[in-house]
């Protein structure tokens, strides 16, 4: 955390010198942390937690002006209105939530999919607005995320008690998988139906390879992680576009993990998986 909070006066300072467009392309940026800050003051105060207790373990690239207004909340149903009224989150708020009721421990991943859902479809068609270069790289490093997004969702679904419409109702409709990808995952019965789904969509086709649960094979997280940065270090291969600011900010990200990653192979004396990290450039 104290990482990221080190790079917040860089992303804030930018920002502040930034115009239109540009200015509009940061805050979406943001709009993603702001979403899991928002989620973890709900689950906080639904579990009767201090908001002044889960302030500190808000992601410091997800703080906004507002969220001192919002850590007076006492209840979900004055967070409810606070989130509806004070944030720039309230349009995708809008879209998913209708009342207060609906905030309760069941339904809170559900929210969080749902706003994801709304946030990326709103961001994927931000940058197809503003056309060229832009949209030429940011539209599939979006489509991807989606599409990302509408995997591991039907994989965190199998055995749930989710309608098939539920879960269709959740994936982003901004990736290659839509429509007909998106169709066929919700009907997926387990794992191995969604590989094969997968595998009939070229970019996917490899993705599952090497996938698995043995000691020198990797995770479907690990394989989206790859493909994320191979896109994220393309995009450093155009020249005037807003893309370079998303990457840089994810390929820091990514950096961080692989720091994380190391430290705890230290750790934990397993200095034969040292070098599993994901590298970068």
């Amino acid at each position: 955390k104290q990482w990221y909070q080190r790079r917040v006066p860089i992303t804030a300072g930018i920002r502040n010198q930034c115009v239109q467009p540009l200015a509009q392309f940061l805050d979406y940026m943001t709009y993603g942390y702001m979403i899991d800050n928002i989620i973890l003051l709900i689950t906080g105060t639904l579990r009767n937690r201090p908001i002044a207790e889960l302030l500190p373990r808000c992601h410091p690239l997800g703080q906004f002006d507002e969220l001192a207004t919002i850590s007076i909340a006492q209840s979900p149903a004055e967070l409810f209105n606070a989130v509806m009224v004070d944030t720039p989150l309230a349009p995708f708020f809008s879209e998913c939530v209708q009342d207060e009721n609906d905030l309760d421990e069941m339904n809170i991943e559900i929210l969080r999919n749902k706003l994801y859902k709304s946030y990326l479809e709103d961001f994927y068609a931000f940058c197809k607005k503003l056309g060229g270069t832009t949209a030429d790289v940011m539209c599939p490093i979006l489509a991807f995320e989606a599409d990302r997004r509408a995997i591991t969702i039907t994989i965190n679904s199998l055995r749930t008690d989710l309608l098939k419409d539920d879960i269709e109702n959740l994936y982003p409709k901004c990736g290659i998988l839509f429509p007909e990808g998106l169709k066929y995952l919700k009907n997926a019965e387990d794992r191995e139906e969604v590989r094969r789904i997968c595998e009939r969509f070229g970019p996917y086709k490899d993705l599952y390879n090497g996938v698995g649960d043995g000691p020198n094979d990797k995770t479907l997280e690990d394989k989206f992680f790859e493909e994320e940065v191979k896109m994220l270090m393309l995009s450093f291969e155009q020249q005037f576009h807003f893309g370079v600011f998303y990457a840089f900010v994810k390929l820091k990200e990514q950096e961080n993990r692989n720091i994380v990653w190391i430290a705890e192979c230290i750790a934990q004396k397993n200095k034969n998986k040292i070098d599993n990290y994901i590298p970068i450039f």
